[in-house]
C-alpha cells in the first residue's frame, strides 16, 4: 500500500526557512520518481520540484529555482523540501506526489503559512 505523509509545515515569519518532509512506504524508494507540489488559496496546484529516490539531479519548476532545495534520504525513505527566504506568497499547502503503476498518489498535505 502506497503511503505518503507530509510534515514540517508551520507558521513562519518572512525571511525564515522550513524543511518539509515526506515519509513514504509501499514502493521501492531508491528508483521512484517523486515530486513536491503546492497549492495556494484560490490557485491551481503547481509543481515545485522532482527527484528520484536515490538522489542525483533534481528538476525544478520555473518559479522554484533558487529558494527551494529538494533532497532524499534513502535509508529513511523520506523526501525533503528545504524552503529558504520564505515570502508571504509561499503560503500554501505543500504536497508530495508519486506515480506507481500509472496510479498517482498524493499525501494529505502540510500547511505552510508565511506571515509577520
Amino acid at each position: 500500500q502506497v503511503q505518503l505523509v507530509e510534515s514540517g509545515g508551520a507558521l513562519v515569519q518572512p525571511g525564515g526557512s522550513l524543511r518539509l518532509s515526506c515519509a513514504t512506504s509501499g514502493f521501492t524508494f531508491s528508483t521512484q520518481f517523486m515530486s513536491w507540489y503546492r497549492q495556494s488559496p484560490g490557485k491551481e496546484r503547481v509543481l515545485i520540484a522532482s527527484i528520484v529516490g536515490y538522489g542525483g539531479s533534481a528538476i525544478y519548476g520555473d518559479s522554484s529555482k533558487g529558494r527551494f532545495v529538494i533532497s532524499t534520504d534513502s535509508g529513511k525513505k523520506t523526501m525533503y523540501l528545504q524552503i529558504n527566504k520564505l515570502e508571504p506568497e509561499d503560503t500554501a499547502i505543500y504536497y508530495c506526489m508519486t506515480v506507481v503503476n500509472i496510479q498517482p498518489y498524493w499525501g494529505q498535505g502540510t500547511q505552510v503559512t508565511v506571515s509577520a
